[in-house]
């Protein structure tokens, strides 16, 4: 297994290189039952990277379903279990990004997703795909849910994954733990797990 240190293996980032930044919402950030506590922790390392490269960054966003009980499958039970997260009782409002980010929209996209994973059902491979991209940058939370997500994604589809350690944040921490240590030791070959200091290093 590959050592875990603060250095991109595989070179520095270049043009081709694009920052997916996950689900930084007001949903999350606010007190409602889904909130992270630490998200408004690492917001200033995510603030970092997104101002450094701001028409390079993607935003997604998680969109709830409408009502309770509403979806395919076990997203049925999941928002009938969910229903105080609905955009129902929520409002449109709490899926937009927390204010300090959505100051940079634009030049940067915004991207929503009704799963965890941003590839589902999306047009996000094709969006990246024609602007040549092969590495993504990936911030945001949760560490273990959506940034999994995305991240797994991205490795099967055949892009470099670079991790920014200091700008993931998830409301278990036992599990973003867990999850570091994931993406370190067992995809090493395709995921990078550094400091955002060294992502804006090495990204010029």
């Amino acid at each position: 297994m590959a050592a875990v240190g603060d250095d991109l293996r595989y070179g520095e980032l270049g043009p081709s290189c694009r920052h997916l930044c996950v689900d930084m919402q007001r949903l999350f950030a606010e007190d409602t039952e889904w909130r992270t506590p630490w998200m408004q922790r690492v917001l200033p390392r995510v603030q970092e990277v997104v101002s450094h490269k701001p028409e390079r960054t993607v935003f997604t966003r998680f969109m709830p379903a409408q009502h309770a009980g509403e979806g395919d499958g076990t997203w049925r039970r999941y928002w009938q279990r969910w229903s105080s997260m609905t955009i129902a009782e929520l409002g449109d409002e709490m899926v937009e990004l927390i204010p300090e980010l959505a100051s940079f929209v634009p030049p940067a996209d915004i991207l929503d997703k009704r799963a965890y994973s941003p590839w589902y059902q999306t047009d996000l491979h094709d969006r990246l795909r024609h602007r040549a991209v092969d590495t993504l940058v990936v911030t945001g939370g949760e560490t273990d849910v959506c940034v999994l997500a995305t991240v797994l994604g991205a490795v099967d589809r055949g892009y470099r994954v670079v991790i920014a350690t200091d700008a993931l944040c998830s409301s278990s921490d036992e599990a973003h733990d867990a999850s570091l240590e994931l993406y370190a030791r067992r995809y090493s070959l395709q995921v990078e797990t550094v400091t955002v200091a060294t992502i804006v290093r090495n990204w010029r």
